[in-house]
């Protein structure tokens, strides 16, 4: 029960913010705003699943908005050079996990600390993004690019079967697969995870290079939903996803962490902002909220840190007091 504290605490507010907005604003849970909500969530949960698995190697990168915008950007082109939709999103996931593996590179075998790559990524990309384009957005699309070539009525479907079979496929592999327990040792003792036969490096350049693969597919499935493609899209997705991941409970420092709370973490953060609209306060709170709820998740982390030190420190200390 212990273990998953955070899930249930972040689960209960989910509930009780889930309860005002019965009785204060019932049309939060129109079709239509689901729907809403639910489309324009889903690129931020799969973010979050790649984010996830770079958190718990005790790393972290807040370059995937450049890289979502530039994914994006890329399945559009590569859709009006006349490449099948199928084909061009492949392409532009190819061009995302090209993407993760030059920070996960960095990092991994240069040892440049995650923050200072992929904060140089960041600003790099994003800049060469808007010298390419000129700020111009991508239009003129194929028409069977939109909604993958689906109906607009099928395509959701589509979509929750996607985001339902990577949920799963993460959840049962970070527990039951020897790739996921390479990741969990990577972040809670790199030295002890090598002494096991298990190279941290790899792990962590394996990591971002998923990441980057994952941060395209949500770009691309967030693409298809319009007629044009923003030069300027995934702004501020850093910080949805970072948050997310650390309110669900993934330890910062690495080692600790959960799909489903991933999961809860998105839930939450993307019910925000719009219960923020139909409770009638000002839109500027979300990023306030928002911050409030990582810089508290941060704290009960260090707290439970320096806790689980204090006691086995204790136990240690008792250990010696009795054999002597």
């Amino acid at each position: 029960m212990k273990s998953r504290s955070r899930e249930i605490s972040v689960a209960v507010t989910i509930l009780a913010l889930f309860a005002v907005l019965a009785w204060s604003a019932p049309g939060y849970f129109s079709r239509a705003n689901l729907s809403d909500l639910f489309l324009s969530n889903v690129p931020v949960l799969i973010v979050s699943l790649g984010m996830t698995l770079v958190i718990l190697t005790g790393e972290i990168d807040i370059s995937v908005g450049s890289m979502f915008a530039i994914a994006g950007i890329a399945s559009g082109v590569f859709a009006k050079l006349g490449l099948p939709v199928l084909a061009a999103s492949l392409a532009a996931c190819l061009a995302g996990a090209a993407m993760g593996a030059v920070n996960g590179a960095l990092v991994a075998y240069l040892r440049v600390p995650s923050i200072v790559v992929t904060l140089g990524a960041m600003v790099a990309l994003r800049d060469a993004l808007r010298w390419a384009t000129q700020g111009a957005w991508v239009d003129d699309l194929p028409a069977g690019f939109q909604w993958l070539g689906l109906s607009q009525s099928s395509y959701p479907f589509m979509v929750f079967l996607v985001a339902v079979a990577l949920v799963s496929s993460f959840a049962y592999g970070l527990r039951n697969v020897a790739a996921g327990r390479a990741i969990y040792a990577t972040g809670s003792n790199p030295e002890a995870a090598r002494l096991l036969g298990i190279h941290p490096s790899l792990v962590k350049f394996s990591v971002f290079t998923i990441l980057g693969a994952l941060t395209a597919l949500a770009a691309v499935l967030n693409s298809v939903r319009f007629n044009q493609i923003p030069s300027n899209a995934g702004l501020g997705l850093e910080m949805k996803v970072i948050a997310a991941v650390v309110i669900g409970g993934t330890s910062i420092t690495g080692g600790k962490g959960t799909i489903l709370g991933t999961v809860l973490g998105v839930i939450l953060m993307g019910a925000i902002g719009p219960a923020l609209i139909f409770l009638s306060v000002g839109a500027y709170w979300e990023k306030s909220i928002q911050g409030a709820i990582i810089l508290a998740a941060i704290l009960i982390d260090a707290v439970s840190i320096h806790l689980e030190k204090r006691r086995s420190e204790i136990d240690g200390n008792g250990l010696i007091a009795n054999r002597a």
